[in-house]
């Protein structure tokens, strides 16, 4: 592939994460909005990640010249993408070690991941046609090619855009949020500070980042920056919204997404295709927890600071926000039934998260019985999971991905390339921990290729954890390490990730701040979590 069809496809605004909540994200009552602006309020700023809208007339001259949208597949991406399948199938020799069956398999699953970075068609479109092309040739059976559409860990990741739609649909997260601005929003370093608690607590019980960004605290920067006179796309940004945003996106999105099994998405995809390659982690949600607390908890205090003095904002002191978040409380009125609902159900589903291997109780069944609460009381209605696009998107192609890889492992096509690695390394005479340190940062540096998290994990994570094992790198420390890698380099450009998309959409920070900021900022993380990681993981035996 070239990195210039890579970042062409990376840089175009259809190649983003879904912000699947646009449509439920309620708007601030009516006295916050701003009063003296002209421009209409958006909660979560979609316009701005939009192409312009060209008002077009509907008189007779225009209807004989309508503008159409090129249908189908984008062509020179599409080439692309079946160039390297074919050329790896049928031009490549096939190892002696490996049957037809294997390669031909993994030329499907490279064709299936370029495609997935060049975007030829909308990611759970084109993972179907890999499908489609598995049961075509007769590589997989259909009973075997739709495997992954029966695995637990897809469902409960299906199940988590649901929740994420309840905080949205009853306005608990903005309470939430509103509570910590009021209590810490006095100074910019307290809101930011106030701002991060909320998206802590939030995070384990809303497992969508994208959904945080743009249905919780977006709309709260906004109206503070906006109160205090900093305007999007305005020299005025630098004043408060700039460093806002900036905090949320380069501090508390990752770290509060890397802390929690939970939080994110791709955490739980990490796990599933880490026990394909015969890494399971026991208790998974209390040990993930464990090994990541500290340094997380280190960076989440640290890293608003140190950004405060990378990134100074003007405006030192808000003494507005916390009057406006109380302003905001009081018209929000007492906490709602749906509300209340909401509340016990999360802490119903996080208690037996954390216990429930112990009474037989999976984390996917703790999942569909809290749905099922929440459908059963009215706080979700069917309407509403069925118009969550994003989960069905993403239940499609993380099915996909997941059923291709264990088949990849069944069919020695792991084994073959770990021992390849494995060669490598050793006339390298590499220790483990240089290894472990080299590989992890190619892991992290390589995100600039990408537009998805989720997207990284399926085409990198096994592969990477594969050449972690080959090394000697103990598993379970490669395992959880590349797992929160992951979470960590969703802040490095304007389109590595979901909210990402949503921050550089406000218009208060400029590309170049967030190329400069968000190389910085993680090199900033990976110090905290290299140091304080490697002492508290040697701490906890996991190494």
């Amino acid at each position: 592939m070239t990195s210039a069809a890579v970042f062409s496809s990376a840089f175009s605004p259809y190649s983003k994460t879904h912000l699947h909540l646009r449509s439920t994200t309620k708007p601030p009552p009516p006295l916050l909005r701003p009063p003296f602006t002209t421009t209409p309020y958006h909660p979560t700023l979609i316009t701005h990640l939009s192409k312009p809208i060209r008002l077009i007339s509907t008189s007779s001259s225009n209807t004989n010249n309508p503008i159409t949208k090129p249908q189908g597949a984008k062509i020179i991406p599409l080439a692309i993408s079946l160039a390297i399948g074919l050329t790896l199938r049928f031009i490549i020799p096939k190892p002696i070690e490996l049957t037809d069956q294997a390669w031909q398999l993994l030329s499907i699953f490279i064709s299936t991941i370029t495609g997935l970075i060049l975007s030829p068609l909308p990611v759970g479109a084109w993972a179907f046609l890999g499908l489609t092309t598995t049961i075509f040739t007769n590589t997989l059976s259909f009973t075997t090619a739709f495997s992954g559409f029966t695995n637990e860990v897809i469902w409960l990741i299906v199940i988590s855009f649901f929740f994420a739609r309840g905080f949205v649909k009853t306005g608990l997260g903005d309470r939430v949020a509103s509570w910590f601005v009021k209590w810490l929003g006095g100074s910019t370093i307290g809101l930011a500070y106030g701002l991060m608690v909320s998206e802590s607590l939030i995070a384990p019980a809303m497992p969508s980042t994208t959904a945080r960004a743009g249905g919780v605290f977006l709309p709260i920067i906004k109206s503070v920056s906006v109160s205090a006179g900093s305007l999007p796309n305005d020299p005025s940004a630098k004043r408060l919204g700039s460093y806002l945003v900036q905090s949320q996106f380069q501090v508390c999105s990752g770290n509060s997404s890397a802390l929690f099994l939970t939080a994110a998405a791709q955490n739980l995809l990490c796990l599933q295709l880490a026990e394909g390659l015969g890494v399971v982690v026991a208790d998974p949600w209390v040990e993930w927890f464990i090994a990541a607390s500290l340094p997380a908890f280190v960076s989440l205090l640290l890293t608003p600071y140190i950004l405060y003095k990378l990134y100074p904002p003007e405006t030192k002191d808000t003494p507005d926000a916390p009057a406006m978040a109380a302003k905001k409380l009081e018209l929000m009125g007492p906490v709602t039934t749906n509300e209340w609902v909401m509340i016990g159900t999360m802490l119903l589903a996080v208690s037996l998260w954390v216990f429930g291997d112990a009474i037989g109780v999976s984390s996917v069944l703790t999942a569909m019985i809290a749905l099922s609460i929440l459908l059963l009381l009215g706080v979700l209605e069917w309407d509403d999971c069925l118009n969550e696009t994003s989960a069905w998107d993403t239940l499609a192609w993380f099915a996909v991905l997941v059923g291709m890889a264990s088949q990849l492992t069944e069919l020695g096509i792991v084994k073959w390339i770990s021992s390849y690695v494995e060669v490598i390394l050793q006339s390298l005479s590499l220790s483990w921990p240089v290894a472990f340190g080299v590989l992890q940062a190619v892991y992290f540096l390589i995100h600039y290729m990408f537009a998805s998290q989720t997207g990284h994990v399926g085409a990198l994570y096994p592969a990477f954890l594969a050449m972690h094992i080959a090394a000697g790198v103990p598993r379970v420390l490669a395992a959880l390490a590349l797992a929160y890698n992951t979470n960590l380099f969703g802040a490095l450009t304007h389109y590595s990730s979901g909210q990402a998309a949503v921050y550089f959409g406000a218009g208060y920070v400029d590309l170049p701040d967030i190329f400069r900021i968000g190389f910085t900022m993680a090199c900033v993380n990976a110090v905290i979590w290299a140091v304080v990681g490697g002492f508290w993981w040697k701490f906890l035996g996991l190494y």
